[in-house]
């Protein structure tokens, strides 16, 4: 194999496609069809179903390709991949998170996708999340699904209790408070993850850094005030104290699907376990909102989703098969099956047929991903979030006060951009 072959070089060398040795996965026949691996990093019970099934459609429609379909759980598949494509081991295609996927171009994993089959219909995707598969100016992924977060809510509970849908932060403690006098149960739920933390950041105009003045902003003033809200909305009435243990994710997920609270920050990943609950049972009682707005009086939340990848280290004949999956897999129709299987967003408007948006949760994120903002160009910006995760629990927690906390994330992140200033 060979890693960093142009894009362009794959024109020149259509005719190895029969001969070329393939990588993991392929027998070595010279003779039969090229065999492809893909490593896809979705749910194996939920959602790889749905995946296998396509795979199965693209090789009865592509005599000349196998795939060879290996799911490989998510929290694992980032460092496998490093692992893999330094040693030139890597598989052929990679369901990437988006935020993985300026670090791998920087290392040369990733195949440039600019003017290549995968990409022949580009003007088909959302504008936002092409640029956020860009680095340095190139194209290293095709977007697969999409996400955001967004406001969930019981419709019924704010029904009862006779209260709007919340447009800002403030609005929200009112609405919790009247919620929980009305109802008896809690108007609000939230997360200490970093993440999750996002919103109260873009809702002041500001982020973790400024990768443009190269300069780590987390305790800069806009960024104390948007952390100060967030903190605020744990202590109050209607509002449910800091779960800062290991299962907070899932007591969170579970109070909101079965009634117990009103509304939560969260995104579409979680559509089919809401409906798996009992206050859901009825779809329509699904509420989806955008992430109330900041002092800023504008409201954002961060785009996360998956891009399919390409591996640079290929040979030419791996590659060519690689770009032709990665764009059946994208394609419009896919994009359809997927969300009506799998109820995930699609990252292309054509995609949005009347089958997709008749599931309410799918129609709900469509409107709010107006809301979305697009991450930064900037390799190590996902492991911005990992040191934010331990200092946002301990201050949710009443170990360490905001600005130690803050100050201390800020220590972190230092390490891992130490070109930014602070």
């Amino acid at each position: 194999m060979r890693r960093g072959i142009a894009a362009t070089a794959l024109v020149a060398s259509l005719a190895l496609a029969a001969t070329a040795c393939g990588g993991d996965g392929d027998s070595g026949d010279t003779a039969g069809p090229v065999t492809i691996t893909w490593w896809d990093t979705s749910n194996a019970t939920n959602e790889a179903p749905t995946y296998k099934a396509l795979v199965k459609e693209f090789e009865a429609a592509h005599a000349d390709i196998k795939v060879k379909y290996v799911n490989v759980p998510f929290d694992q598949a980032q460092n496998k991949f490093d692992t893999a494509a330094g040693s030139k081991g890597a598989p052929d295609v990679l369901r990437s998170e988006v935020g993985w996927t300026p670090a791998f171009a920087k290392k040369g994993f990733f195949l440039p996708l600019d003017g290549t089959e995968a990409l022949a219909e580009q003007d088909a995707f959302r504008p936002n999340l092409i640029q956020q598969a860009k680095y340095e100016g190139k194209v290293y992924g095709v977007p697969f699904t999409t996400d955001t977060l967004a406001l969930v809510y019981n419709k019924e509970l704010f029904e009862k209790a006779g209260v709007e849908v919340p447009r800002t932060w403030d609005e929200l403690k009112k609405a919790a408070a009247t919620i929980k006098d009305r109802t008896g149960v809690d108007g609000y739920w939230g997360s200490t993850q970093g993440y999750y933390a996002q919103p109260f950041l873009h809702g002041e105009g500001t982020d973790t850094v400024d990768v443009d003045a190269k300069k780590i902003t987390v305790t800069s003033p806009a960024a104390r005030k948007a952390y100060a809200t967030w903190q605020s909305l744990f202590d109050g009435k209607g509002l449910h104290k800091a779960d800062t243990t290991a299962d907070a994710y899932a007591h969170i997920q579970e109070a909101f699907v079965s009634g117990k609270v009103a509304s939560i920050i969260q995104g579409p990943w979680e559509i089919t376990n809401f409906y798996k609950g009992a206050a859901f049972k009825d779809k329509g009682n699904l509420g989806i909102a955008t992430v109330p707005a900041g002092s800023s009086g504008k409201a954002g939340a961060p785009t996360g989703g998956h891009n399919l990848s390409v591996y640079a280290g290929s040979d030419e004949a791996h590659q060519k098969a690689a770009l032709t999956f990665v764009k059946f897999m994208t394609s419009a129709k896919a994009q359809e099956t997927i969300a009506l299987k799998n109820s995930t967003l699609p990252t292309r408007d054509d995609a949005y047929t009347a089958k997709v948006t008749s599931d309410p949760g799918i129609a709900g994120y469509q409107d709010v991903l107006s809301a979305a903002r697009p991450r930064p160009e900037l390799p190590e910006y996902s492991s911005l979030w990992s040191p934010l995760d331990t200092e946002l629990n301990a201050i949710a927690g009443g170990k360490k006060s905001l600005d130690k906390g803050l100050g201390d994330a800020e220590a972190a992140i230092a390490k891992l951009v130490p070109d930014f200033g602070k």
